[in-house]
């Protein structure tokens, strides 16, 4: 019971920390998805027209919360026009094959763009039926694990369900800007979990909630539920 209390306590201070950390982004603006259809013509060839991309390597975009999106959007721009060397690997999100394309748009363009990939549905990827090995040598169930992971948790290190801010079907809270996991391509979790963990990914905030917790998982957590996630709706 001690346990289920400090992982409880422990989730909540993570969305309080998220929260702070969300609501000291980019003032939000109304975004116009009419609009924004037409501008984010140039994010079709990789993301999907309707935001459902068809290459794992590139994020499913439809569906996912406008808050969410637009901080991601000035993130990555942020990186891509820092001139600083010094500066440049710590600075915003570094998504190379993003290199030049947001240069021109403005916090409107991100706002519109942020807007219409928000409005379409999204399709999910599916999860797989397999195995993966956990630290002991033994092959366990990916989706039995992923769920265990994703709804409640390790309590025996401490970390939270990711439920507790991705919700349980995990639609996310667009509001407080935490993104919609549902239905994404799981390779594409697994590397942006495997990025926090290692530190190449530093764009979730001062207090890295996202590093602290994928700090505290292994590859079989992380393989796991990036496979539940995908047929999770």
């Amino acid at each position: 019971m001690k346990y289920l209390v400090k992982n409880a306590l422990f989730s909540l201070g993570l969305i309080a920390i998220a929260q702070g950390a969300s609501a000291s982004g980019t003032a939000k603006l109304a975004g116009d998805a009419k609009a924004g259809q037409a501008k984010a013509a140039v994010c079709g060839a990789c993301h999907g027209m309707d935001g459902n991309s068809a290459a794992p390597n590139f994020p499913k975009l439809a569906g996912q919360g406008e808050r969410y999106i637009v901080k991601q959007l000035h993130d990555i721009k942020a990186w891509d026009t820092e001139t600083n060397p010094a500066k440049k690997a710590s600075a915003g999100r570094v998504v190379l094959e993003m290199t030049g394309i947001l240069t021109n748009l403005n916090d409107q363009d991100f706002a519109d763009i942020a807007a219409y990939f928000s409005s379409q549905n999204t399709q999910l990827s599916g999860a797989k039926k397999e195995e993966v090995q956990v630290n002991s040598g033994l092959k366990v169930d990916s989706l039995e694990l992923g769920a265990k992971v994703y709804r409640s948790g390790n309590a025996a290190n401490g970390l939270p369900a990711c439920a507790a801010c991705h919700a349980p079907d995990g639609r996310g809270n667009a509001p407080a800007g935490f993104p919609r996991l549902s239905g994404q391509h799981p390779e594409y979790i697994e590397k942006q979990l495997t990025n926090f963990r290692a530190g190449n990914r530093v764009n979730d905030g001062d207090t890295s909630p996202m590093r602290t917790i994928a700090d505290k998982m292994s590859d079989a957590e992380i393989k796991a539920v990036a496979n539940f996630i995908a047929g999770l709706n």
